[in-house]
């Protein structure tokens, strides 16, 4: 019973604080982002939320297969730091992005929101492979994400 609570609280933290805080962010920003100029690759407004529900539920599987192990040691340490680095990050874009207007902070911010989940797939796949795994969908749409930041950031700077 112990396991499922906190493969619970593994999934339920990065969802639910992601869906408030994204949630507050992005009040008011619908229309605004509807009027900005973006890049043709740029998906249709629900890909959003969908995609960051998946990710915060594979990254909270992926964190809770790695503590499986039960390792108190540096290497859990690391991991505990950079996770937390990455969900700090993750939860800041879409206040710059949306509610701040500061889509260039956004871009570098999100460069550092890249790294730090790099490095805590790194750190993943020291203990175990299918939490890394399950890292590499984020890493990708990250990937994306970053380059739709920068091309938006472009074509509205005025």
């Amino acid at each position: 019973m112990k396991t499922k609570w906190r493969l619970a609280a593994s999934i339920g933290v990065p969802v639910v604080v992601g869906g408030i805080l994204g949630t507050i962010a992005t009040k008011n920003a619908k229309g605004e982002y509807q009027s900005l100029q973006k890049p043709s690759f740029s998906p249709p407004s629900w890909v959003f939320p969908v995609t960051w529900t998946t990710l915060y539920t594979t990254m909270g599987i992926a964190k809770y297969q790695f503590d499986k192990q039960n390792k108190t040691d540096t290497l859990q340490r690391r991991v505990n730091t950079a996770y937390g680095t990455q969900l700090g990050l993750n939860y800041l874009w879409p206040f710059l992005f949306f509610r701040w207007n500061m889509r260039g902070t956004a871009f570098i911010e999100a460069t550092l929101l890249w790294s730090a989940v790099t490095l805590n797939t790194y750190y993943f796949n020291k203990r175990s492979k299918l939490a890394c795994s399950l890292m590499i969908p984020y890493i990708s749409w990250l990937t994306y994400a970053l380059r739709l930041n920068y091309r938006t950031w472009q074509l509205n700077k005025n």
